[in-house]
């Protein structure tokens, strides 16, 4: 295989990634999104921002990012800025988490995963968008 087919299928494989790595992002920001409205309910959601210090109705606009970012992510709408403004919802998550240990599994949920969806959503923001993006981004609005 001479090195210019090699390269070449190299950076599809590598696109390919990057859209599955886009796709389940997405997924995991809708998931995190139904869980606010299905299982603790917005006005749920809302005490529970209370009881730890947020206002209450920033439960609304939180929600909001998660469920049309989760979207946008899936359909490969501007992904790069998308996800990179997702992270400070996960970073703020990963902070509160953070007293309650490691494992998600912890009572109140630990730090691991809100963690990890932050490092996840930078990275996207860092590699781009990958295959079948309905817009494609640069990583930064402004080059």
């Amino acid at each position: 295989m001479n090195n210019e087919m090699n390269k070449e299928m190299k950076n599809t494989s590598t696109q390919y990634g990057i859209s599955l790595l886009r796709v389940s992002l997405g997924i995991m920001w809708l998931a995190h999104a139904g869980l606010k409205y299905f299982v603790f309910t917005l006005p749920g959601t809302a005490g529970y921002f209370e009881s730890i210090g947020f206002a209450g109705f920033l439960a609304y606009p939180v929600f909001a990012a998660e469920l049309f970012g989760g979207i946008a992510l899936i359909f490969g709408l501007y992904a790069r800025q998308i996800s990179l403004a997702l992270v400070p919802v996960m970073l703020t998550a990963t902070w509160v988490h953070l007293p309650n240990g490691w494992g998600h599994t912890s009572p109140g949920g630990g730090w691991e995963y809100p963690l990890f969806l932050s490092i996840a959503s930078i990275s996207l923001w860092l590699i781009g968008d990958g295959s079948f993006a309905a817009r494609r981004s640069q990583r930064f609005i402004f080059s």
